[in-house]
């Protein structure tokens, strides 16, 4: 009977044992399963147990998405320009009350006879001599003079009086304005000059053939440009306003249009500025956060958010070119150094030495003057940049894939290599290179954050990436000056972010890898 219970018991306990057998045979935390899993997938699974590691290629995609996808889908180009319409001051006029004398008069009368001729009235002389020829000086009425040669023709007289044409084109010769002149220091009057009559009243307006001709003012007032004509209506209107001291007026044109104008006195030369509000179209510049720029607008009045995406790919592709040139010379130059040593290491290790001894962030300051003297296309130096910061990165890498390649050739299955007979080419780049991939891309990972960050320093210099393609570097370079850097943060700060999250992910990245590539590590 207990034989019989013992049997019934360990009848008992077997399918028992068998059941947790099965579970744990199929359980996802048996060491027994990992065992199975391959190489790469052991990789994995520690890399994807990494939290920050994780975390840092989330944000490399993010990074990715919004440089190379955002690009496209955005609706705007990368060097699109965009306007708005402002209204500016712009000189249009000035005014000055005429003090001086003015002169008229013949080709004999030049400015040196007419320098002669204001020493002659202030000394109140009759005639003055210049050159050997006598000048003869006359006044015709309150601060008007004459001024004739020694056959006594008239060549020039000075005045102080301003006509002022009713028409534009309108102008007198010389004998009609001295004429002029002289009714209007006599309170006006009717004179007939070469067959033409004018008639001017006490206030000294000006008609001819019964139409207006013109008037006498004490004020100068002239329009910037030649080819504007000033009405009587604006000139009387801006005496007024200096008169009465007013800064600012507004005056309707003959086709009912207002415009908006300042009167600004400069003592340097006794006169009145008059700026126009003019309605201009000018590039957006600096425009704040909007839904149509949820970044705002840069200096040259472009998209941030656009110029952005389109920086980033520049910057990504950029470190990825010039890693790629670096690993292919330190993967070819290392492999041969570790794999032969002897001479051809020591060869190849003194050139490595000398790279090491290179400046290389004068060297790319030099040269990026001196693309800058040459003006290479931006394509171009972009080009030129990547494969010079290419083949002056590549040294670190070599001497980390020769260490490795060094402790690998005397291990067995080199020796096997060898036995076979297969060729050095083989030996190297088919069985030592893939064994040293996992440390290089581990390497390479870490050092894309470098290279970015110096292609951003050498834009931000205004030696590396030129307008009109846009890295991260060349759009914090428009903080220029203290006053953007303070009143502007959307121009700077998201590049900054992203320049700073891209580096910092791939660290991320990096460091994960290392671990995940060990094989010391947990599982």
């Amino acid at each position: 009977m207990a034989e019989d219970k013992n049997l019934h018991n360990v009848e008992d306990v077997n399918p028992d044992k068998e059941n947790v057998s099965a579970q744990e045979e199929y359980s996802l935390n048996d060491d027994r399963r990992v065992k199975v899993l391959s190489p790469g997938a052991m990789v994995a699974k520690r890399f994807f147990r990494n939290r920050t590691a994780v975390f840092g290629m989330a944000v490399l995609i993010i990074m990715f998405i919004f440089s190379f996808i955002g690009g496209l889908i955005t609706p705007y180009g990368e060097s699109e320009l965009f306007y708005r319409v402002d209204y500016q001051q712009k000189e249009y006029a000035s005014a000055i009350e005429n003090k001086e004398y003015r002169y008229k008069g013949t080709a004999d009368f030049s400015a040196i006879v007419q320098a002669q001729m204001l020493l002659a009235i202030n000394s109140h002389k009759d005639s003055f001599t210049w050159d050997k020829i006598n000048y003869y000086v006359a006044q015709e009425a309150d601060n008007l003079y004459r001024c004739s040669n020694e056959a006594g023709e008239l060549i020039g007289i000075a005045y102080k009086a301003i006509f002022n044409p009713a028409k534009q084109g309108t102008s007198l010769e010389l004998d009609a304005l001295l004429e002029t002149q002289k009714a209007y220091a006599n309170g006006g009057g009717t004179y007939t000059v070469g067959g033409e009559t004018y008639v001017m009243d006490a206030e000294g307006n000006i008609t001819k053939d019964g139409e207006d001709f013109g008037y006498i003012s004490v004020y100068n007032i002239q329009a910037l440009m030649s080819d504007v004509f000033l009405s009587r209506e604006f000139k009387e209107q801006v005496i007024a306003e200096i008169e009465a001291g007013v800064d600012d007026f507004v005056f309707t044109d003959v086709d009912g249009v207002e415009h908006e104008y300042k009167l600004a006195f400069v003592p340097a030369n006794n006169r009145y500025t008059i700026t126009q509000a003019t309605e201009t179209r000018v590039y957006d510049r600096y425009s704040a956060p909007s839904k149509e720029h949820p970044f705002g607008t840069d200096k040259n009045g472009m998209d941030v958010m656009t110029r952005l995406m389109y920086g980033g790919r520049v910057s990504l592709v950029i470190g990825f070119v010039v890693e790629f040139i670096a690993t292919a010379i330190a993967l070819i130059l290392g492999g041969i150094a570790g794999y032969f040593g002897g001479w051809v290491d020591n060869l190849i290790m003194r050139i490595v030495d000398i790279f090491y001894c290179i400046p290389s962030m004068p060297i790319l300051i030099i040269i990026g003057a001196a693309m800058d003297n040459a003006s290479v296309p931006p394509k171009t130096r972009m080009i030129y940049l990547m494969l010079i910061l290419g083949v002056l990165g590549w040294p670190g890498l070599a001497r980390l894939i020769r260490g490795q390649i060094l402790s690998l050739r005397e291990q067995e299955f080199m020796t096997a290599t060898e036995a076979t007979g297969l060729s050095y080419r083989r030996r190297i780049f088919q069985h030592l290179i893939p064994n040293v991939v996992p440390q290089t891309i581990v390497s390479v990972t870490m050092g894309l954050g470098g290279t970015i960050l110096t292609e951003s320093s050498l834009s931000f210099l205004g030696l590396g990436v030129r307008f009109p393609f846009a890295s991260w570097g060349n759009i914090i370079n428009d903080v220029n000056d203290t006053y953007v850097l303070q009143h502007y943060l959307f121009i700077w700060i998201p590049a900054g972010v992203l320049l700073l999250a891209t580096v910092l992910a791939f660290n991320l990245v990096g460091d994960g890898l290392r671990d995940a590539f060990d094989p010391k590590m947990k599982r």
